[in-house]
């Protein structure tokens, strides 16, 4: 296909035709742009500080402002909308190769040129913020000592927190959710280093939550158009946490495990109680399977009360009888990868790094309360 542009160019420059060159020139862009971006790529690898002053705090916010601003006034996800006509338009021109319309060397070029705007796209509109440092490095944290000890009292913390907090949420409450995620965001903005307002955040139903309620996932962000979405069979004990997560990323929060901790901090430090067990319980997930391997773990879960391990049950109940393990698998598997090319090195295991930062947390807070007294 390359050979066949190349002699193209020659063949069109010889016979002078401008209108020929020109048309070449615009099917070259989209691979040029994507070079120009697979560079930058390279460079923001290597250079995380410049990325995430000129890109993060700098670029990033106007970005988020101005799509969010545009996406926040249709209700339904333009997200979904686009790969659905996306998909359409591939299957279209399948069909139009296999009925002889267009040449199979015609259709292959135009979805090379698609995905080579698509990866331009992805980065500079949102994928840069990859490759920002760590939220550790950035708030200049101190690592605590990966002692045993230290994890057992949390986990003892954990339960005790989960148990008091522990509330009914209905889905009537989800307006007043939002605004009050929107407030912790607010107050939090110093502690995650984000730049708020960084425009608007409306959650959106997925059109497509059945499919992905099978294979498990219970929100996302598209960065195309600025959209947070959370599937529809979500649980009104998870709704709190999953929004403030997904709206993490809409602050330029790319890391999964620094996405969970903000979403723990804004439920958690919040005065509502809705948001706090929210908060406490779905966390409570992460430490119970990093504390399983400890020889008296049944006796922490022994700490919990019965209304939570009704929920937790529940939860898990909930999302098994709507899995399909094939497409959990396949999900899983493509979501590792995708992890793994955005600098993400640890993949899917990252959503469980959120124990180790929220230790750090802590540790960070009582250093600082104590620096105060």
């Amino acid at each position: 296909m390359f050979k066949k542009l190349a002699f193209r160019i020659t063949e069109t420059i010889k016979n002078g035709s401008q209108t020929g060159l020109r048309r070449i020139i615009l099917s070259g862009c989209p691979f040029l742009f994507a070079a120009i971006t697979f560079l930058g790529v390279g460079f923001a690898v290597r250079e995380s500080q410049p990325i995430d002053y000129y890109y993060s705090r700098g670029i990033y916010p106007f970005i988020a402002a101005g799509f969010s601003s545009l996406s926040n006034r249709i209700p339904f996800s333009l997200w979904d909308i686009f790969w659905l006509m996306t998909v359409l338009s591939v299957i279209t021109g399948i069909l139009l190769v296999l009925f002889r319309k267009i040449k199979l060397s015609r259709l292959l070029l135009r979805i090379a040129q698609l995905m080579a705007l698509l990866y331009t796209l992805f980065y500079l509109v949102w994928g840069f913020n990859y490759f920002r440092p760590k939220l550790e490095l950035r708030n200049g944290w101190e690592k605590p000592k990966a002692e045993e000890a230290l994890f057992r009292d949390r986990l003892d913390s954990m339960i005790l927190h989960t148990n008091l907090s522990h509330i009914s949420i209905s889905p009537d409450d989800y307006p007043l959710i939002d605004r009050l995620i929107e407030e912790s965001y607010l107050k939090n903005s110093m502690v995650l280093g984000i730049d708020y307002p960084n425009g608007l955040r409306r959650p959106k139903t997925m059109l497509f939550s059945s499919f992905f309620a099978k294979s498990g996932v219970s929100g996302y962000f598209g960065p195309f158009f600025n959209e947070v979405h959370l599937n529809y069979y979500l649980l009104p004990m998870e709704y709190p946490f999953v929004l403030a997560h997904e709206k993490a990323h809409q602050f330029g929060i790319t890391n999964e495990a620094e996405a969970n901790l903000a979403a723990f901090i804004v439920c958690t430090t919040s005065s509502d109680q809705r948001l706090q067990y929210s908060g406490y319980v779905n966390l409570l997930v992460y430490f119970l399977s990093d504390g399983a391997s400890l020889k008296d773990s049944k006796a922490f879960i022994r700490k919990i009360e019965k209304p939570v391990i009704f929920d937790l049950r529940f939860q898990r109940h909930h999302w098994q009888g709507l899995q399909n393990r094939t497409l959990d698998q396949v999900q899983t598997a493509a979501n590792n990868a995708y992890l793994k090319t955005n600098h993400i090195e640890e993949g899917v295991r990252n959503y469980n790094q959120v124990v180790g930062l929220v230790m750090s947390w802590y540790h960070n807070e009582n250093r600082k309360s104590k620096k105060t007294e």
